[in-house]
């Protein structure tokens, strides 16, 4: 599983970064276009729009994965060894009812959305809300996996590797 997590990672990445260089074009294109040929594409913005929300979630779940999102640890760090996995996996059930919560209602969201149109690209509106469900879902998936690990040291209290932070003690 860890694999198939890491190939999904860099799948994400890889397509991030693509679409970051997809807006860098438009946008130079959009330059061009305003101020050499004086006729602005205006599909470029929608475009950039469409583009930063995909970027945006596809690394939110890469960052969910590699265990890098924003918390204090000040707390937890405070506390001894079993107090930090018990915080950690009270965390790590919020967040997983955050993602499942979050791929349901952004794939209904983009069911409803997908009959109308974006402006100026005639791509399906619900293009936007996949990308939320495809970002919750898969931090569903990254942070069952990684609770699974962490109930598993907690009751049997195995050392094993269960995020980047807990694992180097």
């Amino acid at each position: 599983m860890e694999r198939l997590f890491d190939l999904i990672c860099r799948a994400g990445l890889v397509l991030a970064g693509i679409g970051l260089c997809v807006i860098i074009a438009t946008f130079g294109w959009h330059v061009y276009g305003r101020y050499i040929l004086n006729d602005t594409p205006t599909w470029v913005e929608q475009l950039s729009l469409v583009l930063i929300v995909w970027i945006s979630f596809l690394v939110s779940a890469v960052v969910v994965r590699e265990d890098g999102h924003l918390s204090v640890e000040m707390f937890r760090d405070a506390l001894p060894r079993r107090g930090r996995l018990v915080l950690r996996i009270v965390a790590d059930l919020l967040l997983l009812a955050f993602g499942v919560l979050m791929a349901w209602q952004a794939g209904k969201l983009a069911a409803f959305g997908w009959s109308n149109r974006i402006p100026l690209l005639g791509l399906p509106e619900g293009v936007k809300s996949l990308a939320l469900a495809i970002c919750g879902g898969a931090i569903s998936l990254f942070v069952a996996w990684r609770l699974a690990g962490q109930f598993r040291e907690l009751f049997t209290g195995s050392r094993q590797k269960v995020s980047r932070e807990m694992g180097s003690e």
